[in-house]
């Protein structure tokens, strides 16, 4: 069975689409390749100059907006600005291992640039999303504990790694509960999980663990990791499906439907940490229900 490519993406003419954190590595190549295949896509971005030189001379339409997902603010004004229909939003922003800061809101950095910041704008744009949710996870999430009493990393020893993959994991948890929620609510809307395998890009390039990056045959090429995020993003999956490489424990290779990990699967776990996060970004009340189509 020949193995899925860029090349297979469907005719996108007319749809719209947003990318968090697309001015760079798996998300430019996301946006490149979307736009290609007609897709209007809007780059969301902290760097919104260096954003509109990667995308210059591109075939296809791009639309470059300023957004911080770490920064609460930033989120709102951003999603505030939203008018129209929005087919796929891919929460594709992320950061790995990073030493411990705090956003303006107080928040962990790193947790808030890869789940509470991701929570909050699906949040404020789901009224305007026809088609899909896209949430990049990682491999690691299977190594992730989430401490609900301690979510943000106040009075634990922060651990940067421990963080990631925490987050990562939350990221797969809010899948599960934000695709619960869509379809109590007689949604068609899909919440739906891609994984990039390891993908030689500079997400890592602060951290010990980059060095895996230099070890090729464990590895993904730039191109071929944004393809599980281009698969989450066109195919007909199921809601909450898992994305990811069809190689060697998932690290390597073209997207296929994986299965996320059993911790992945705790829904009791998923509602209470969508209640803790709705709590951390002020999210009306804790348990208040998206808007959905």
């Amino acid at each position: 069975m020949a193995k899925w490519t860029a090349e297979d993406l469907p005719e996108l003419s007319g749809r719209t689409v947003v990318i968090t954190g697309a001015g760079r590595g798996l998300g430019l190549i996301t946006a490149r390749e979307l736009a290609r295949a007609g897709a209007r896509v809007v780059l969301g971005v902290r760097n919104v100059g260096k954003a509109r030189d990667a995308v210059a001379g591109l075939p296809g339409t791009f639309d470059v907006r300023p957004l911080d997902v770490a920064e609460l603010a930033s989120v709102r004004a951003f999603a505030g600005s939203w008018s129209g229909p929005l087919d796929v939003l891919i929460n594709n922003a992320g950061v790995m291992d990073v030493p411990a800061t705090r956003t303006a809101d107080g928040l962990d950095r790193q947790t808030a640039t890869n789940h509470t910041g991701p929570f909050l704008l699906t949040n404020l744009l789901l009224g305007h999303v026809t088609d899909r949710v896209v949430h990049v996870t990682s491999q690691l999430h299977r190594l992730g504990r989430i401490d609900l009493a301690d979510l943000d990393w106040r009075t634990r020893e922060y651990h940067g790694m421990a963080a990631y993959q925490a987050s990562k994991l939350a990221v797969v948890l809010f899948s599960l509960e934000l695709q619960r929620r869509l379809t109590a609510q007689g949604s068609g809307v899909r919440s739906v999980l891609a994984s990039p395998g390891i993908a030689r890009t500079g997400l890592a390039a602060q951290s010990r663990s980059n060095v895996i990056n230099r070890v090729k045959f464990l590895t993904n090429p730039p191109e071929l990791g944004a393809l599980s995020v281009l698969y989450a993003a066109t195919q007909d999956v199921p809601g909450n499906a898992y994305v990811g490489p069809d190689g060697l424990a998932g690290l390597r290779g073209h997207p296929a439907v994986g299965r996320q990990s059993k911790a992945g699967f705790d829904g009791e776990l998923a509602g209470r940490l969508w209640d803790a996060t709705a709590g951390l970004v002020g999210l009306g009340k804790a348990g208040q229900k998206p808007a959905a189509r």
